[in-house]
């Protein structure tokens, strides 16, 4: 299964794709659960640094992760900061759109695989500065979220 993008991939500014097998099928939103249900230490406090210092230039507030768990969210609902632009069984399709720059995450969980598939497209200076932290602390973070969800699926 092909994961939503911002854009064209030969297009993009960032693009990221991680995954795990599965030892059972599950659904797009059932491993987006996963994934939030705890969120990871220093990821609260890099978002309040982050909220502290785009704050000055203009950019809203995202707040973070809050653990909370959406049930039924439907298209146009927001799961924490993320807009839900495509949502079915096997694909969770989120957006956060501004005017420094657009990101989709993707979950799929396809054959037994879920994989989180990030894009983003910068649309000025700002946008370029601000990937540069974020870029390798999104992989770590993802990294970390998917060897945390095949722990917790090998133990159960």
């Amino acid at each position: 299964m092909q994961p939503d993008l911002v854009a064209p991939r030969e297009t993009l500014d960032f693009y990221d794709a991680r995954g795990i097998d599965l030892p059972h099928p599950m659904t797009a939103l059932e491993g987006w659960t996963m994934a939030m249900r705890q969120p990871l230490p220093g990821v609260a406090l890099a978002f309040r640094i982050r909220d502290a210092i785009s704050a000055r230039f203009g950019i809203k507030r995202i707040g973070g992760f809050s653990g909370r768990q959406d049930q039924a969210p439907k298209v146009g609902d927001k799961l924490d900061f993320f807009v839900v632009e495509r949502i079915a069984p096997e694909i969770l399709t989120l957006s956060e759109r501004d005017r420094h720059l657009d990101v989709v995450t993707c979950i799929t969980t396809y054959d037994q695989r879920l994989t989180i598939t990030s894009s983003v497209k910068v649309h000025n200076g700002f946008g370029r500065l601000y990937m540069i932290p974020v870029a390798p602390a999104h992989r770590l973070i993802v990294t970390t979220i998917l060897r945390r969800i095949r722990r917790e699926l090998e133990d159960s």
